[in-house]
């Protein structure tokens, strides 16, 4: 019994021993972490302690354009911690189309942050995404009858093919060639305009199938043809004949839900899609019962002078994705579909906490109301025409190896022909940047998109032209 007695005791101090010895690595522990929250930089007042912050403890995965600290926006232009002005001819990547800070928005805002913040939409209705929703309707095809909310671009082409896929019953998704549909695993999965957005990421959810898009300026069959390489309207269909052997290779009608594709290319290039081509797609998805899905994240909104990016080829999608502008800057997106395809969904198959965010419908609501009420149809239209007009000019020089200018509304690129040095689109953003001017490059090619809010004066539009100059001037020791 002693000897008993006397092994127990030396169990138990032995755990007395290990508990005290857990006890003195804790304390070392919570010290040590103490010691590294002191360490830890502050983010801090000056341009450069708030540069060195964000370098410290940003995401790597977050790319950047410039180290440029904004402390507020303004119509057209930012103001940096250094009391710098900037032309901003991005619009947060085509989201902030009435312009910064745009009055009218920001008092519904303000506005409705004093009634309600959040209202979770399956607890009860609220009244701006009500509204928001009566507005929407009245813009879209009349057979897009329901709307679902969500909170970015990438949610909303997500939310679609689910919807797609009930409807339908069938699983496949066909995309295009240069498509970017957003940075979640599945819209990661349907976009193919660079690499960077992949690599490293899968596997990715089965089921995508890539089609060609027809990017005129790069095609093999109009290079080739002397009679009409340089006419911007002809167009050898050679992608309506690609889809039509896709269907035959790597799926097949009977397994495919939707094509989905964005009428303009956004991070593809800026590359509008030809009429023939969305004409083929509605045919083909109407012969087929293939619903097609339109994502017009970044070229709805009134960006291309009308509401909808599909409107300038007299077709009518079965669903379309909308983002960025819908809001002006607040976190907002939509699906639109009909009531016969809504309905293929089960209550609680769809939603999300966030979904329709009572002050983003309310800035929603406001930025209708801006566009519809201060003529920004009108402003796109011509302000796009004097941009295009001015790019051209740009282009008869030459020196500054401007292969072609493109683009509808707003939504303007131009790219640079294959004499031109690689990176060249990159070091004439960074010269627009050293003049005051945010500009962004776009697609696997050497493009820069100028993106300016939809209220931009003829003034900024001609500054716009001048500081590209002096870039190009600057890139290409011209100057």
């Amino acid at each position: 019994f002693g000897i008993h007695i006397a092994s127990n005791l030396h169990q138990y101090i032995i755990m007395l021993t290990r508990i005290a010895s857990r006890a003195v690595v804790a304390k070392r522990s919570v010290s040590n972490l103490q010691k590294v929250r002191s360490q830890r930089r502050s983010v801090g007042t000056s341009t450069k302690e708030m540069q060195d912050f964000a370098a410290a403890h940003y995401s790597h995965g977050i790319g950047r354009v410039s180290n440029v600290v904004i402390e507020r926006g303004q119509g057209s232009y930012v103001y940096d911690t250094d009391g710098g002005k900037y032309l901003d001819f991005t619009c947060g990547i085509a989201v902030t189309n009435t312009g910064h800070c745009h009055p009218r928005v920001v008092k519904a805002a303000q506005e409705q942050c004093g009634k309600m913040i959040h209202s979770q939409v399956g607890i009860y209705h609220q009244k701006p995404m009500l509204e928001l929703t009566d507005r929407l309707l009245k813009v879209l095809p009349s057979s897009l009858d329901r709307i679902f909310y969500a909170n970015s671009g990438a949610e909303a082409c997500e939310n679609a093919v689910k919807i797609a896929r009930a409807y339908t019953k069938k699983q496949n998704i066909v995309v295009m060639n240069g498509s970017f549909h957003g940075r979640t695993l599945a819209a990661t999965a349907m976009t193919t305009s660079k690499n960077v957005y992949r690599n490293g990421f899968g596997p990715f959810p089965s089921g995508i199938v890539v089609a060609n898009f027809p990017y005129c300026y790069r095609c093999p069959v109009k290079n080739n043809d002397a009679t009409h390489k340089n006419d911007p309207n002809w167009c050898c269909n050679r992608c309506d004949d690609d889809l039509d052997y896709l269907f035959h290779t790597q799926t097949s009608p009977q397994d495919t839900a939707a094509i989905i594709l964005e009428p303009i290319l956004g991070e593809g290039g800026y590359v509008p899609a030809t009429k023939s081509f969305m004409t083929a797609l509605r045919k083909f998805c109407t012969e087929n019962n293939i619903l097609l899905i339109v994502d017009e994240v970044q070229s709805g909104f009134m960006r291309t002078g009308k509401w909808w990016g599909f409107e300038h080829y007299d077709v009518v999608p079965d669903i379309v994705v909308i983002a960025k502008g819908i809001a002006s800057g607040f976190p907002l997106s939509a699906v639109a579909a009909s009531t016969n395809i809504m309905k293929a969904c089960p209550p609680g198959s769809l939603g999300g906490t966030y979904t329709g965010n009572a002050v983003a419908c309310a800035a929603g609501v406001a930025t209708m109301d801006v566009i519809e009420e201060e003529n920004i149809q009108d402003n796109v239209n011509k302000r796009g025409n004097e941009l295009v007009t001015g790019l051209k000019q740009l282009q008869q020089n030459k020196n500054y190896h401007i292969g072609e200018v493109r683009g509808k509304g707003l939504m303007i690129a131009i790219e640079f022909d294959d004499a031109a040095p690689k990176g060249v689109a990159s070091a004439v953003t960074k010269a627009c940047l050293s003049y005051g001017m945010f500009l962004l490059t776009t697609g696997a090619h050497e493009t820069i998109r100028i993106i300016p809010p939809l209220t931009a004066s003829r003034s900024e539009i001609q500054d716009c032209l001048t500081i590209l100059k002096k870039a190009l001037d600057k890139t290409f020791n011209l100057s």
